[in-house]
């Protein structure tokens, strides 16, 4: 029976005759991996474009339109020896899961395992011939057969699967020598308890297996933390709208039917589908995903509004200039992608070493299997030696080298208030030199202010506070906040986009635009400040203007003067208003600093660094801000930011406190010199170590023994990078 697959409705147009799909891709672990599915994916006539996100395991294609059958890609892939298919955010989620629940169950039955196979092989080693007889030793080695075996079976898959399928598809990967090690080793120890022989190296395959586990545990365990960043947009897409039909008759339509020109109306608490300009209502709308501001823009005849923006209040009549994939939510979710995935090409050096390394290890292997039988020694020996070889040039201390010292440091950074979300993330942020600064709830505390509250009667203050509670408005909440009330005015009436009024004893309450409360003669006094949002209240006859901001974080000019002194350059982009900018720049010493600013002029301005040689470190919280997080060489992100800013950047430090940026960018130079250390300390066991094990003086339990002990070398060389110094005046 044929069966039929559409993988239609998961391909989107790229551009004008250029068609894009994304596929999930199972058993993708290492950067030889990712270059073996792009150059065999790239060699298809018509493809313009492969390329791996070694995060997500994602792969994403373009092709020339109407030339290609998407399903022509899976099959390609299976031919390489991996198992794909089209990408969707709940599946491939549930596939990342479950690998790693699977994972971890393989590193509990190896390590207990090993501890019970060691127990029973240390009085074999450990003792005088004399000591033990022959029918005990045969027992111990049976013993240790009857766990050994079956633990390396279910616990060696993730190796085992990886090899067999790379072989299928006739080439090689790292995974290829370590099973043909453990199989040899595990096959000989058979024939030699079988035959009686003194040795069995059951104790050295299940210890390999869990020290490589170990380590590819550590390595998904961060990569899982950086799922697929640009899915979280979907959440903020709105599936259908309102559209108007007639000139009182509205359909609930799919987004993908509305087209320029239409009307669509806008409910409170409905987020916009579209991108338009409004023509009739007046409401207050949410626009951080633009913006990246916390404060509610008022929208009335004539404003432009965005797919993604949240209606607070009134209801709008919208008419559409962009759907679907047209719009600016649309277009950060590409630069968002787009960033990610160059991000996901760092390691090219690794890539070309990872090719090598494992036709080096089974050429060294044979070679030294033939070269014994070529002198005169027995097939036996010759073997023996050969698995030796394999297992000492495991790659156990090179693949704990890096993950460790993550480990390690971040762990260090918890402690500083930082929290890595990336793996790499250590190495990048050691290399950066340039600091680029989103001001608005970054160099600014994330919550708003009442600055001029001690200049206002505490009475009045207080009844100002108890109107604000009946308002939804983040400003109204400030003042509530800040005059400590907790009851609200009964009977208070909120008026879309001017404010809050109600009688009390008498007497008219006010709060909101200075129009609303009938102070705009009052404007004067209060607008000193150009980063201020001005409230009115009205009591009767008296009237008040409180001034609302974000204040700068209470570390912001040590943290700046800190970079500097350690040679790195400061900035600030933001899409605020320029008299607010320029006041944050001047109070904290940051002579470079741009106002007014989209998304993509953020991203064209670190492309501009980096082609001057600069390594862009980004700190952002808006969602706006998540595509330049994504396209910096690495990231930064406070704990208050939007989901996305989070989930997008490399870290997040906790805290109102800025002192953790410049406590990570030390950390990770320490952490940085740590992972040169282990990977010489690798480097450096393997050249010392495989001419001794082909020169036959090393059995496969010495071998192993070795090869753990580099392991352990490496992990306690890492635990140096445990604590974090505190030694600037920045902590104190």
């Amino acid at each position: 029976m044929h069966v039929t697959r559409d993988f239609s409705h998961y391909v989107r147009s790229a551009g004008e005759g250029v068609q894009h799909i994304d596929l999930v891709v199972e058993g993708v672990h290492c950067a030889g991996c990712m270059a073996k599915i792009e150059r065999g994916l790239s060699a298809i006539p018509d493809v313009t474009l492969a390329r791996v996100n070694l995060t997500d395991r994602r792969v994403a294609l373009e092709w020339k339109a109407g030339t290609l059958d998407p399903a022509r890609f899976i099959d390609r892939l299976e031919e390489l020896g991996y198992k794909a298919y089209p990408y969707e955010t709940e599946s491939a989620e549930a596939s990342e899961f479950a690998e790693s629940r699977f994972l971890l169950r393989c590193l509990g039955v190896a390590a207990f395992a090993t501890m019970n196979v060691m127990m029973l092989s240390i009085p074999v080693w450990s003792g005088n011939r004399s000591d033990m007889l022959p029918e005990q030793r045969d027992f111990f080695h049976w013993l240790s057969a009857l766990i050994a075996l079956p633990a390396a079976a279910y616990a060696g898959q993730p190796f085992f699967r990886s090899a067999w399928r790379a072989l299928s598809a006739r080439t090689t990967n790292m995974d290829v020598p370590i099973s043909i090690g453990v199989i040899l080793a595990l096959g000989m120890s058979l024939v030699e308890t079988v035959h009686h022989a003194e040795h069995a190296y059951f104790d050295a395959a299940i210890m390999l297996l869990t020290f490589l586990l170990v380590g590819r545990f550590l390595d998904q365990n961060m990569r899982r933390r950086t799922r697929a960043v640009a899915g979280n947009l979907a959440a903020l897409k709105a599936e259908t709208a309102a559209k108007f039909v007639g000139a009182d008759e509205i359909s609930r339509v799919p987004v993908a039917a509305i087209r320029p020109g239409d009307i669509v109306l806008l409910r409170p608490g409905e987020r916009c589908a579209v991108d338009g300009t409004v023509i009739e209502g007046r409401s207050e709308i949410d626009q951080s995903l633009i913006t990246g501001e916390t404060l509610y823009v008022t929208a009335e005849h004539g404003t432009p509004v965005y797919a993604g923006s949240m209606n607070i209040s009134g209801t709008l009549r919208v008419q559409v200039s962009a759907a679907s994939e047209a719009t600016l939510l649309a277009e950060i979710t590409r630069l968002l992608d787009n960033a990610i995935q160059a991000r996901s090409r760092y390691m090219r050096l690794a890539d070309r070493a990872s090719r090598l390394y494992a036709p080096v290890v089974h050429a060294t292997a044979l070679l030294t299997i033939l070269g014994w039988v070529a002198f005169g020694a027995s097939w036996h020996d010759a073997i023996v030696t050969g698995v030796a070889v394999l297992i000492i040039t495991c790659p156990c201390a090179l693949g704990l080298a890096i993950p460790t010292v993550q480990t390690m440091a971040s762990g260090a950074m918890f402690k500083a208030g930082v929290l890595l979300n990336s793996g790499d993330a250590i190495e990048r942020l050691a290399e950066a030199d340039h600091v680029i600064f989103d001001k608005t709830g970054t160099l600014t505390l994330p919550d708003l202010e009442v600055m001029n509250a001690a200049e206002i009667p505490a009475e009045i203050f207080a009844l100002a506070g108890r109107l604000a509670l009946s308002s939804h408005h983040p400003v109204a909440a400030a003042i509530a906040q800040a005059a400590g009330a907790v009851s609200p005015i009964v009977g208070a009436v909120e008026e879309a986009g001017q404010g809050v009024s109600v009688t009390l004893d008498g007497q008219d309450l006010r709060l909101g635009r200075p129009s609303f409360c009938g102070t705009d003669a009052l404007l004067d006094k209060g607008t000193v400040d150009p980063e201020a949002s001005i409230v009115a209240f009205a009591k009767g006859g008296e009237k008040f203007i409180l001034l609302v901001r974000q204040g700068l974080r209470p570390d912001a000019k040590p943290v700046i003067a800190a970079l500097k002194a350690r040679n790195i350059g400061v900035e600030i982009l933001s899409g605020d208003r320029e008299p607010a900018v320029q006041a944050a720049a001047d109070a904290l010493g940051i002579p470079e600093w741009r106002a007014g600013i989209t998304p993509a002029d953020k991203i064209a301005r670190i492309e501009q660094l980096k082609q001057r040689g600069a390594k862009v470190l980004m700190v952002g919280d808006g969602m706006n801000d998540a595509p330049s997080l994504a396209a910096a060489h690495v990231s930064m992100s406070p704990i208050s930011a939007a989901h996305l800013s989070q989930a997008t950047a490399d870290l997040v430090f906790q805290g109102r406190p800025l002192v953790p940026v410049v406590a990570a960018i030390d950390a990770s130079h320490k952490a940085l010199h740590l992972m040169r250390q282990n990977l010489w300390l690798a480097i450096g066991y393997n050249v010392l170590a495989v001419p001794v094990a082909i020169s036959g003086i090393l059995t496969p339990l010495i071998a192993a023994a070795a090869m753990s002990s580099s392991s352990i070398l490496v992990m306690l060389n890492s635990l140096r990078g445990r604590r974090l110094r505190r030694e600037n005046e920045l902590w104190k």
